[in-house]
């Protein structure tokens, strides 16, 4: 548990170690979701990023994609075929 001070601007500074474990740095941006009577502060990067993987759930397979080369692959046969001459 840690214990943060309210500033006359409403300001807080989060703790080292909360910072750590939410991966926050200088100009990250944070959520306060409301959840019942508490609040959960959350890493809004962290939040995009999984609504993202959520979105794509299952498109690899969809797609036939198993490797890392088969991915590049697709990329690559992509952008040949999307390119303007």
């Amino acid at each position: 548990m840690e214990l943060a001070k309210v500033t006359t601007k409403g300001q807080v500074t989060i703790p080292k170690s909360i910072r750590e474990l939410l991966d926050l740095k200088e100009g990250s941006k944070i959520l306060f979701i409301q959840k019942g009577n508490d609040i959960v502060i959350q890493n809004s990067a962290m939040v995009a990023l999984e609504k993202i993987q959520d979105a794509f759930e299952g498109e690899a397979e969809r797609l036939g994609l198993e490797t890392e080369e088969d991915i590049v692959k697709m990329i690559k046969e992509f952008r040949k075929n999307g390119k303007k001459d």
